[in-house]
């Protein structure tokens, strides 16, 4: 009956956010539209001058000459069948583009969540559980200096300290190209490529879960079940694990899931900082490009993946929380 129940809620959803897609690939089809020029200067201006009669070919060829209406009917058209487009700077199609640069992304997207999930956690309960003592006010200076701290500066720091100075780790990539490395051997490269980008990312999120976390605390201990929980004999640590830490991470876990949009944002200023092959350095390469498809297609894959961390989260609040029902 819970399975049931809990499919039953995943596809309602599925279901409701497909009306809520196809709004955000039309606003995002029309705010790129606002931007100056088109695929056909950005070619004409590469080839140092172009006559009309090319530009008119060139914006036959990609479609742009229609009206924006009727361009903006044939890519919702193609998004119903899975045909994201062609990509003019690339020479491929846009859906097998991004299947080569998604999976970096995911690894990194995953890798600063878990790290800014469980460590905020951690740290929010140590700082929670030593009000006013020096272990509070240490987590509290750092998580305020982490916060304050721009994402791109952190990321050029880190690499001036650990790459430049200690040669500890790469500057940039993902592997290195020339070891041609296999097995265990890659997955050991590609972490050790991964330490420095993911910790520039998960710096800022690890502050904010950091903060989240102790309030949530503080204030689930003053609730009446603690009281209670006390009154039964139950030591201040059971109640901690047992009750309190329960409840308490519910609010991490619904900001993790509002974020997700904002990390893919935060990821587009990492990638681009640290050369990472995901699809942040792939879209400031397309909007410089105005590869207006790559964009659109990055930007619809961008919104399946928030849909789906904010349905993962819905079951994750009912998992938490037995008293939240799927509905």
């Amino acid at each position: 009956m819970i399975w049931r129940k809990g499919a039953a809620f995943v596809v309602g959803r599925l279901l409701l956010a497909v009306p809520v897609v196809l709004t955000i690939v039309a606003l995002n089809f029309f705010l790129l539209q606002l931007a100056p020029g088109d695929a056909a200067d950005v070619l004409a201006g590469e080839a140092g001058s172009a006559t009309p009669e090319f530009m008119a070919q060139l914006r036959q060829k990609f479609g742009l000459d229609q009206p924006v209406s009727m361009q903006l009917l044939l890519y919702i058209k193609q998004v119903f069948t899975f045909d994201l487009g062609y990509s003019f700077r690339h020479s491929m199609s846009v859906s097998d583009l991004i299947l080569t640069r998604l999976g970096p992304s995911l690894l990194l997207m995953l890798t600063v969540f878990f790290v800014a999930i469980v460590f905020g956690v951690t740290l929010g309960s140590l700082a929670a559980r030593n009000l006013n003592q020096w272990k509070d006010r240490m987590i509290s200076l750092l998580t305020v200096m982490a916060y304050a701290t721009p994402v791109f500066w952190a990321g050029l720091m880190l690499i001036v300290v650990f790459s430049i100075k200690l040669g500890w780790f790469p500057t940039s990539g993902m592997q290195q190209v020339a070891a041609f490395h296999e097995g265990w051997a890659k997955v050991f490269d590609i972490a050790h490529h991964l330490v420095l980008p993911a910790l520039t990312l998960s710096l800022f999120y690890l502050a904010l879960y950091t903060r989240l976390m102790r309030a949530s605390v503080l204030e689930q201990f003053s609730m009446d079940y603690v009281v209670t929980a006390r009154a039964k004999g139950l030591t201040e640590t059971q109640i901690a694990y047992r009750h309190v830490l329960r409840n308490a991470i519910l609010p991490v876990v619904t900001m993790a899931g509002v974020q997700a949009g904002g990390l893919l944002g935060g990821a587009v200023v990492v990638e681009t900082v640290f050369a990472w092959p995901g699809l942040g350095l792939l879209a400031y390469e397309a909007l410089f490009s105005r590869d207006l498809n790559l964009l659109l297609g990055i930007f619809f894959i961008s919104t399946c993946l928030v849909v789906l961390v904010n349905l993962i989260v819905d079951l994750a609040y009912s998992l938490l929380d037995p008293r939240i029902q799927l509905r």
